[in-house]
């Protein structure tokens, strides 16, 4: 953060967390590295730089912090329930963010998005066919539909929302995950 502090004069305005990881597996069959390696890699890396950028953000008088999540932090994923844990508390601490850091100007949300079309993109067919199913707009999202939602919300335009997790899912969250018994 010294790098960061001497390059913007003291001052950072936007600081967006954009990290993560997930082991898919069912819940019984998760161990104690599996626990730690979502933990260590979706929440404490969030967690601890934004407990370093604190003075930064309130040198600035109107710092914001993106968090990007995922739809798996705000509904049931089937065999993903640590990574699920992890970016739910993502989303609860730019809740617990907005409300501490708002005497600092500081403002925090989180962008939960859905699949997205990367370079790490599923290639399972039966897989995107089965989530699209339950996507009403049928398809995975761009990378710019996220970045877009994330920009917006460090703008002034945004300066009243705070404490928010925004979905940018192509309505899966309205419509649900669904499980199918196992015989």
């Amino acid at each position: 953060m010294q790098t960061v502090s001497s390059l913007f004069n003291g001052k950072l305005n936007i600081f967006v967390n954009n990290v993560g990881g997930v082991r898919s597996k069912p819940m019984t069959e998760y161990d104690a590295d599996d626990f730690d390696f979502h933990i260590a890699t979706n929440l404490e890396p969030a967690f601890h730089f934004c407990q370093l950028s604190h003075p930064l953000l309130k040198a600035s008088g109107y710092g914001s912090i993106i968090f990007i999540s995922s739809v798996a932090g705000v509904v049931s994923i089937e065999s993903g329930s640590i990574c699920s844990l992890a970016k739910g508390a993502l989303n609860q601490l730019a809740k617990n963010l907005a409300c501490e850091w708002a005497k600092d100007g500081i403002r925090a949300n989180a962008v939960a998005p859905n699949v997205i079309k990367t370079p790490s993109y599923l290639d399972d067919v039966r897989f995107k066919k089965g989530l699209f199913g339950r996507t009403p707009l049928g398809r995975a999202g761009g990378p710019n539909e996220v970045a877009s939602l994330a920009v917006f919300l460090c703008l002034p335009a945004a300066s009243y929302i705070t404490g928010q997790t925004i979905c940018v899912d192509g309505g899966l969250t309205v419509n649900g995950f669904s499980y199918q018994p196992h015989a």
